[in-house]
């Protein structure tokens, strides 16, 4: 039996793609531009960067509506409709008239991107057709996962330097459109297995009042004239999270993230350290270019290029990961991991305009292999000790865990730097040490959770 793919599969997969690949490029590709958007809509940091955590909080919100959507409707249709949707909020996006405007937009390309995501993996395994396939199959879907990192903060910086801003969401459009003419033309219908299928929408609108008002209560409560503010929201949030506590145990595994998987141990560590790892992670990605912006005054597209090395570390350390989780357990990755990612972070916390450029690439190159250790490892760990039945469940929280760390990461990182800078008077450098200072609790934290992670050399002695 031949070990290559059918043609018509990898036609497929590839197609299906280049019609996600402007999704994962948008994680990245608005960060290096944050300066200058913020200059555009002349606004300051910790509004403008709402374009990233709006983004990424919705991405979040709309997982559950991918699952739910596959089992009632055409797989196919559902892959097309929500490319088209994301391409919409792009061009709607770069139409933007007010950072407002804006962010509204972000917000619905994250949504259909949220959607577009899952999908992606979740027909690949349908298209595997069996076991044998779908590891091939995967490593296609997974390109754009691992090369985003490194050509989204180029793209952007690019654009930037040499385009109107608004060709960072244009640049969308003749991708997706020739993802969308492929799809058509290439991708299988797949029917819906269970038209009768419900979504917890009581569930849905509670965690996503919970992580939207506790992001923006944080964000508010630290500024010194929107306290107010602040404290309303995070007790909407807080309230929010009581009354889906109250709701879940009432629904038991029915409820959208049930409560009793947080009676193994394993998923509740990956559960938090999952969290954690999104804030100390994705966190520091915003600062980094307006760092070198503003600190070492290089340009859009040169800050852009300093990031390759974090890329770089990712690509180097995403083979082996899966590899030494299955070898060793999840903890021995994720400590490691951790250890590298701290010690890719501390240097920042001392750099300045006169520190050598070759220190701070071999800094982000150490920081990049550290991060590309979490998610595979967490999210293997999040299904051990798990019922059949409780899977789906469990990938939907993790999944939505993700981006709400990653979200929480962004904004209160922006709005440590931005409250910063104005008690410092002005002192940028000292402004954005504050930021990684933040980011590096939240790593530090992350340890406790990782603890309690798989540990397959204490089975091996036993």
């Amino acid at each position: 039996m031949s070990d290559e793919l059918p043609k018509g599969t990898t036609a497929a997969a590839l197609i299906m793609v280049l019609g996600a690949l402007p999704t994962m490029l948008d994680s990245t590709i608005v960060n290096v531009a944050i300066n200058g958007l913020a200059s555009t809509f002349h606004t300051d940091l910790a509004m403008m960067q709402w374009a990233v955590t709006g983004y990424v909080l919705a991405m979040g919100v709309a997982v559950p509506f991918s699952g739910w959507l596959i089992k009632r409707l055409d797989g196919k249709s559902i892959y097309m409709a929500a490319l088209a949707a994301f391409l919409v909020g792009s061009l709607l996006s770069a139409l933007s008239w007010s950072v407002t405007s804006l962010i509204v937009f972000r917000l619905l390309q994250g949504f259909a991107g949220g959607i577009l995501m899952p999908l992606l993996s979740t027909i690949a395994v349908q298209l595997a057709g069996g076991s044998q396939n779908l590891g091939k199959l995967m490593s296609i879907v997974g390109i754009p996962a691992v090369f985003a990192p490194i050509i989204g903060p180029v793209v952007g910086g690019l654009i930037m330097q040499y385009l109107p801003w608004n060709w960072l969401f244009l640049v969308n459009l003749p991708i997706g459109l020739i993802g969308l003419v492929g799809l058509q033309l290439k991708l299988p219908k797949f029917p819906p297995v269970d038209k009768s299928a419900k979504l917890d929408w009581p569930g849905v609108i509670l965690l996503a009042v919970v992580s939207g008002a506790l992001i923006f209560g944080v964000t508010e409560v630290v500024k010194l004239d929107e306290r107010t503010i602040g404290v309303i929201f995070l007790v909407l949030g807080g309230g929010a999270l009581i009354a889906y506590i109250a709701y879940a145990l009432r629904r038991r595994d029915r409820a959208l993230i049930s409560l009793d998987l947080f009676s193994s141990r394993n998923f509740t560590a990956a559960f938090v350290s999952l969290f954690l790892a999104g804030f100390a992670t994705n966190g520091p990605m915003l600062l980094f270019p307006m760092f070198f912006q503003n600190v070492r005054g290089l340009s859009v597209i040169t800050s852009a290029l300093w990031l390759i090395p974090q890329g770089l570390g990712m690509l180097i350390a995403r083979p082996q990961v899966g590899k030494l989780t299955d070898r060793v357990g999840a903890r021995f990755v994720v400590l490691p991991a951790i250890a590298l990612t701290l010690a890719g972070t501390i240097p920042f916390v001392f750099f300045d305009a006169q520190t050598s450029p070759w220190w701070v690439w071999l800094v982000l190159l150490v920081r990049g292999a550290g991060v590309g250790g979490f998610v595979v490892p967490l999210m293997a760990d999040s299904f051990v000790g798990l019922t059949k039945t409780q899977v789906p469940t469990a990938s939907v929280a993790t999944r939505i865990i993700q981006n709400v760390g990653a979200a929480f990461g962004s904004a209160v990182l922006a709005t440590v730097v931005t409250t910063a800078r104005t008690k410092l008077s002005g002192n940028l450098t000292s402004a954005y040490h504050a930021g990684f200072v933040a980011s590096l609790i939240f790593m530090i934290v992350g340890v406790v959770p990782a603890l309690f992670l798989t540990n397959k050399l204490h089975v091996r002695r036993v």
